[in-house]
């Protein structure tokens, strides 16, 4: 036990309510812990006082006697490490993970026993139009499950588990060191407290074994790549009776040759003909339902955007749905009649001249490009 003052480790008055004690300790308990200060033994020294200052004077009945006669009492029998009361630190496992046993108050969890069963993934590619509407499918998964035979306790039929002889079923090994309870999982046993004496010749003891299972899975609409569907307790089962891990789909959407999304809105490219243009018109473009009308003003201009509301991916979490949002493009024919060819022929010849002057870059810029550099150079 240190000998210095517990409210002077922690950095509090005498007077502290209780959740300043506890927020001194776990800024010096992240300040010294050990995986920040790796070799360090001033700070290991300093993280266990810090632990020991604290395990006093957050419990009530020690911190009356240690107020009332100092280190005397709470040392000895009625105190000191025997005594510390594990479920003081709960509130820390963030901070002291793995450590908990090695102080001896890791909140009654043990280490190395019986685990939750590993989660899985499965990669999951689907169309572009079953991420839109949703889909529902099967999936065929390898996984660990309970073993028939036993039942999932390892054990030979008629036969049970028996206690561990080195950790008498505790699954730890515990060593008194100074003021901490030094606890060691039981290698014996794997930190389970029994060990099988006859073992299933099904699964070899193990409790598991290997399977082919057929799980339904139902694709939410407006899913994207990458996103996760997370299937509780479809991962492989657990060791000897603990809980089975999870399931994680993870979704890859194939592309599509004519929409591409950006969030929950679509981008799409439309051509449309000069004259369309020009004098203006009616065009329909598809969407994800049907397809839609869109009124083209005369004298639109190629890479304009027109916007309709509502006719994008649908939310993946229910919210509406996106935008479609279509550039015009000029659609320039390949071939063209002779009819057609002495048609533009005729129009070409009516238009003021043939190479016009570079577009302005800037909003309001409506003036002759070769205009606006006289004026840059003077």
């Amino acid at each position: 036990m240190t000998t210095r003052d517990y409210y002077e480790i922690l950095g509090v008055p005498r007077s502290a309510e209780d959740g300043d004690i506890k927020s001194a300790y776990r800024k010096l308990a992240l300040k010294y812990h050990p995986d920040r200060n790796p070799g360090d033994k001033t700070a290991e020294e300093r993280f266990k006082e810090a632990a020991e200052a604290y395990s006093v004077l957050a419990d009530p009945e020690k911190r009356s006697r240690y107020n009332r006669f100092g280190h005397a009492g709470v040392s000895g029998a009625s105190g000191g490490g025997a005594g510390v009361d594990p479920t003081i630190f709960n509130d820390f496992g963030d901070i002291l993970g793995g450590l908990g046993d090695l102080f001896g108050f890791g909140g009654g969890a043990r280490r190395g026993g019986a685990r939750r069963g590993g989660d899985l993934r499965y990669d999951l590619e689907i169309s572009f139009e079953e991420a839109a509407n949703g889909s529902e499918t099967t999936l065929q998964i390898p996984r660990d499950e309970p073993c028939d035979t036993c039942g999932g306790s390892g054990s030979a039929p008629g036969s049970t588990p028996e206690r561990c002889a080195h950790c008498h079923g505790n699954g730890q090994i515990r060593m008194q060191q100074g003021f901490f309870t030094v606890a060691r999982t039981c290698h014996h046993c794997g930190g389970i407290g029994r060990v099988i004496a006859k073992p299933c010749q099904t699964c070899h003891g193990q409790g598991r074994v290997s399977r082919e299972r057929k799980l339904t899975v139902k694709v939410p609409p407006g899913i994207a790549t990458a996103q996760r569907l997370r299937l509780s307790g479809e991962g492989e089962f657990g060791s000897r009776g603990a809980p089975p891990g999870d399931l994680y789909v993870v979704i890859h959407v194939r592309g599509h040759p004519f929409f591409h999304r950006d969030g929950d809105d679509l981008l799409c490219e439309v051509p449309v003909t000069y004259p369309t243009l020009a004098l203006g018109g009616e065009i329909h473009v598809p969407t994800l339902d049907d397809s839609a009308a869109i009124h083209i003003p005369k004298g639109t201009q190629p890479d304009t955007r027109f916007r309709l509301r509502g006719k994008g991916m649908p939310n993946v979490g229910g919210r509406g749905h996106g935008d479609l949002y279509v550039r015009i493009k000029v659609a320039v024919p390949r071939r063209l009649s002779r009819e057609q060819k002495d048609m533009i022929e005729r129009l070409d010849e009516t238009m003021p001249k043939r190479e016009l002057d570079p577009m302005a870059t800037g909003e309001g810029e409506d003036r002759p490009f070769f205009e606006r550099v006289k004026d840059i150079f003077g």
